[in-house]
This record gives C-alpha cells, structure tokens and sequence, in this order.
C-alpha cells in the first residue's frame, strides 16, 4: 500500500489516514483530514512543531501540513507495524494478570530497548488492534479521569532455567497496567492505590480477585520471582 510523502503531491486516492478514513475514538466517529503523517518521536516534537509539524489530537500523530515539506524529511513515517508480530502468542494470558518482574529486570521494558520512532509504531498498532479499548475491561481513553490506553508486555517464566520470555503485547488502560504492575506499587507505596484502582472487568476470564493471588500470601516461587 502508498502513502503521501512528504515529496508528492497531494493523493487521488483514499487510504487508511486519508481523507474518508474513519476511526471510533472514544466512542465518537470522526473522519480524519488529508494527512501526511509523521514519525515523531516525544523528545523531539518540539523541533518539529517548529519546523511546521501539526498534532492531530483525535489519531495523536504528527503531521505535515501540506507536501514538499522537506524540513520534515526526518520524521518521515516509515511502514504501518503488522497486526501480528514475529513470534507473537496472542493467546497468551487473557484478563487482569499481575507479573512480578524479577529485580533483575525491572525499569527494562521494550520501550526502553528500541528506538522512540518504533515504539511509537508499535504502540499504535497495539492500540488499533485492541480497537482502541482496554483488552481487559474494554475502557476506552477517558482525558477527563486521565484514563489512557497503554502499551504492556506479558512475559513467561521458567522457574527452573530462571529465563523469562516475552510472549506479546497487550492494550491497557491505565487502571488496569497500575493493577497489573502490583510489585512496582508496593515499591512505591502505592499498594492499596493500585488494589483500589482494578476495575470489574467485562470479560468472565478476567475476574476482579485474580490480582489477589500476588498478595503477600501468594504462592512461593511467584513472591520469590518478584525478589529475585
């Protein structure tokens, strides 16, 4: 499939962020203007806004404004993720699930080891897959309780080799990643904050209780993974 560049002229044809793309987001259908979408990473939009790049609020992506933009040749949007990535189980894990990442591991996630622009990518397919709602209890963004929608790894464990495997990623909202990531809460203090914080999920795979199986009373080798 083409896309506009920053070079061509504007299209005659629609496409998935052309004029005619529609897109649900939080409950509403919009449709989306012309747009010559960017790849903008967060520590440099400011250096884009000034060199003439315009934020879509409702796809929250960067734009250019008009063709043969060539100072925005930088953050020219590279090829949509696939729905499916390599290796990817996404059947793997369903519902509100708590991983205790091992020590070793913590504040290292797939963000923080691949570059922004790709992350970025990644992070919009997640959400556009999930149909832009939370895969565990359907929410969709809600700016005015500061409910997002965010990007979360689910890992597997072997006990026995001490290796963990990432499996997929999952779309949450931000009351369900808080949840999910109970360890970090209780290192910051914020256990019974994050307890509070699950909500009933809509799905019967994915009830209420689960995150209670990662209190202090879990079974040993899931508390000593948390330690380790």
């Amino acid at each position: 499939m083409s896309s506009t560049s920053l070079t061509d002229s504007p299209p005659q044809r629609t496409d998935q962020h052309t004029v005619g793309a529609r897109r649900r987001l939080g409950g509403r259908l919009i449709k989306a203007a012309t747009r010559i979408w960017l790849d903008v990473p967060y520590a440099q939009k400011d250096q884009a806004k000034a060199l003439g790049a315009r934020w879509d609020p409702e796809v929250k992506r960067w734009y250019a404004p008009r063709p043969n933009m060539t100072s925005l040749q930088p953050w020219t949007a590279l090829p949509d993720v696939p729905d499916l990535l390599p290796g990817e189980d996404r059947s793997f894990g369903s519902g509100l699930f708590v991983d205790l990442v091992p020590s070793s591991c913590w504040f290292t996630n797939v963000r923080s080891c691949v570059d922004q622009k790709d992350w970025d990518r990644l992070r919009r397919m997640i959400t556009r897959r999930a149909g832009h709602r939370c895969e565990v209890c359907g929410a969709s963004e809600d700016r005015q309780t500061s409910r997002w929608l965010e990007a979360h790894e689910r890992w597997a464990y072997d006990e026995a080799t001490h290796v963990q495997s990432l499996r997929r990623l999952v779309c949450l909202c931000t009351n369900c990643h808080t949840a999910t990531h109970f360890g970090l809460a209780q290192i910051k203090g914020n256990e019974a904050a994050a307890l509070a914080l699950r909500p009933r999920p809509k799905q019967p795979t994915a009830p209420r209780s689960q995150a209670d199986s990662y209190t202090p009373h879990a079974p040993a080798p899931v508390r000593h993974r948390g330690r380790s």
